[in-house]
């Protein structure tokens, strides 16, 4: 029996030892998918309720961010209790957002239409592009050999040659124009969803690994490029202007000398520029200092004819860890830490609003769900084409042609370009063919973490059996 330790009568009745907790069963733990849309359903109402009004445009943007982050969260979680990249889940929950109209739910076609909302979205492009750059280095991209270079290049000339054949047999009343840009489209490569699977299946260290960073980072400056040339060629069209090779050659060497120009000169500029904002006071400014450069050389890319997105990758490219020395020496936080939460609220805008623009009812036709399948067989057989390069006995083909397959954000940023595209007041992308490419980017990425942990377990019992 046990005393009371202030006055020193024995405590009667109470339990020796506490009850066991009942823990909730774990379906009350972890509720259903279609509970966890509860939260966005009760975040739409207001917004419908919101648009009947006709209130003013801030609030309409207020409204509209708040169903798209909801939306991009609840999506990213469900896509990673599945196993595969947030990214997916965003863009998935934009579809579901921008097609609840097909279930009775009305009243949120202004968010795809608020012009806000649209910028931050372009926003999220720039400083997601900004951040991939920050993740490749030039040291990385001249120590990948040979075999990374020419696999990259591969990987973006057999793409582009099926995606513009796919265009012209499945869409022979469309324009030339439509059949180019759909070749460009699946000439990217996702770098940061191959490198989550590899590092997953513990592969990121493998040489097969290098082979394909290297070459996805490479395909990606290459994608740029032909980004550039076909776009300007339908600028170029758009303005009365024929595509000969002059022209073409002229966009292409543009593309080519503003990315070799501000890398050139940023690699000399930017310790000056950093050891200078390192004696400002104030908070943020390594962030600050970085997000001006990128949008700056944005800008300039703009000048150019370019896409903002090709001088938001060179800024990245160019910024170096030795660059901020100053700044982490007095305590302060590397600059991909600092850009971490300014991507996690801009870039997901972009996926939602991306996911918003598919168009479910685009479904009934047939015509849009064979070219999608055209397109996704295209894109993993374009892939395939860049094993090819690979001249290392050391290095197996397989997992380097599978880990090229996920076109991710970078075949959406593609497709998004494309809808801003026009020739004589008509769009080069129309709706149907714009949900074919988001279905292609989702297969794909479905796609590479099953197909790309398959190939190195059969690496890894081809070695146990010669052992």
């Amino acid at each position: 029996m046990r005393s009371d330790p202030l006055r020193g009568r024995p405590l009667r009745g109470l339990p020796l030892r506490m009850p066991p907790l009942r823990m909730p069963p774990l379906a009350a733990r972890r509720p259903l998918a279609a509970r966890r849309l509860l939260p966005l359903l009760l975040c739409a109402l207001p917004a419908i309720a919101y648009a009947s009004d006709g209130h003013g445009a801030l609030g309409a943007t207020l409204l509209a961010l708040t169903v798209i982050l909801v939306a991009a969260k609840l999506g990213a979680d469900l896509a990673q209790r599945l196993g595969q990249p947030a990214v997916l889940g965003e863009l998935v929950g934009g579809v579901i957002v921008g097609n609840l109209a097909l279930v009775g739910v009305d009243g949120l076609a202004f968010i795809g239409t608020d012009p806000i909302v649209d910028a931050l979205a372009n926003l999220g492009v720039i400083v997601l592009l900004f951040e991939v750059g920050l993740e490749s280095t030039l040291a990385q991209m001249a120590r990948v050999g040979l075999s990374a270079a020419v696999v990259a290049v591969l990987g973006v000339l057999a793409p582009f040659a099926l995606g513009f054949g796919v265009g012209a047999v499945l869409l022979p009343d469309h324009s030339f124009y439509v059949h180019l840009f759909l070749g460009a489209t699946l000439t990217a490569t996702s770098v940061g969803i191959t490198a989550r699977v590899l590092r997953d299946i513990g592969q990121s260290q493998s040489k097969e690994a290098r082979v394909i960073l290297g070459a996805a980072v490479i395909d990606d400056v290459l994608g740029l490029v032909a980004l550039a040339a076909v776009s300007g060629i339908i600028a170029a069209a758009d303005k009365g202007q024929p595509a000969t090779l002059g022209p073409i050659a002229i966009i292409v060497g543009k593309a080519v000398l503003f990315l070799g120009g501000s890398v050139g000169v940023g690699v000399l500029l930017a310790p000056f520029l950093y050891r200078n904002a390192a004696r400002l006071r104030g908070g943020g400014v390594l962030l600050g200092v970085s997000l001006a450069f990128c949008f700056f050389l944005a800008w300039l890319a703009g000048v150019f004819g370019l896409a903002p997105i090709v001088g938001a990758f060179a800024a990245g490219l160019i910024l170096e860890g030795a660059h901020f020395k100053p700044f982490v020496d007095r305590g302060e936080q590397e600059l991909e830490e600092l850009i971490h939460p300014v991507s996690h609220f801009l870039a997901p805008v972009f996926f939602v609003v991306m996911g918003f623009r598919v168009d479910l009812s685009t479904f009934a036709h047939v015509e849009v769900l064979g070219l999608a399948l055209a397109l996704t067989a295209a894109a993993v057989i374009g892939k395939q084409v860049c094993m090819l390069g690979v001249f290392d006995p050391t290095i197996r083909r397989l997992p380097v042609g599978l880990g090229m397959i996920p076109r991710g954000e970078v075949g959406l940023i593609f497709a998004n370009i494309g809808l801003g595209l026009t020739v004589g007041g008509e769009r080069i992308i129309d709706d149907g063919t714009f949900t074919a490419v988001v279905i292609m980017v989702i297969l794909t990425t479905l796609l590479t973490p099953p197909l790309l942990t398959w190939s190195f377990r059969q690496k890894s019992a081809a070695a146990g059996g010669t052992a």
